[in-house]
């Protein structure tokens, strides 16, 4: 990757569903000035080699936080990724499938998830949509927040520059 492309806004949907796993698609859109992704779609193997060190970068950084689904420690894992463009070679995006699975019971479930706060380099907001019996109840996101759809949407947002807090805290009853 080039100093040139600078990422510009940032999406992450979860769906958590009620046998206790979490699935996470996360997309990042980049300003890509040099149309390097666009480029590397000629050479299968290094398209391939680029695949794999965005995979393992991001396997880097779900291994550096902590994540607990009621207390227990899960392991968030990439499954997949992939590489597209938003009308034009100069904006790519990139996507990555993300999966874990924790022990949920009866009555209050919590997520937590710690991690180092950082400045953040782009806008980007977070939807977690729980489903089938699943119901937010509160969350602790260093940030407003909005539950909708009677419990089973919780979203939030972050503007470029703003500190993360290092900790969110999701409850939800089952």
């Amino acid at each position: 990757m080039t100093d040139r492309i600078k990422p510009i806004y940032g999406q992450g949907t979860f769906i958590v569903c009620s046998d206790g796993t979490v699935t996470q698609e996360v997309i990042f859109d980049y300003i890509d000035d040099d149309a390097y992704y666009w480029n590397l779609l000629s050479n299968e193997v290094e398209f391939n080699m680029e695949l794999n060190n965005l995979m393992n970068n991001m396997q880097s950084f779900l291994d550096d936080e902590e994540v607990k689904i009621n207390g227990k420690s899960v392991y968030p894992k990439v499954l997949g990724i992939d590489i597209g463009f938003r009308g034009s070679p100069n904006r790519p995006y990139i996507v990555f499938y993300i999966s874990f699975k924790g022990e949920l019971r009866s009555g209050i479930n919590y997520y937590e998830n710690i991690y180092d706060p950082e400045i953040t380099e782009y806008d980007y907001c977070v939807t977690w949509i729980f489903a089938g019996g699943l119901k937010v109840i509160k969350a602790d996101v260093g940030v407003a927040y909005d539950i909708v759809a009677n419990g089973k949407i919780l979203m939030f947002s972050m503007h470029k520059g703003s500190l993360t807090p290092g900790y969110e805290r999701i409850e939800f009853l089952r």
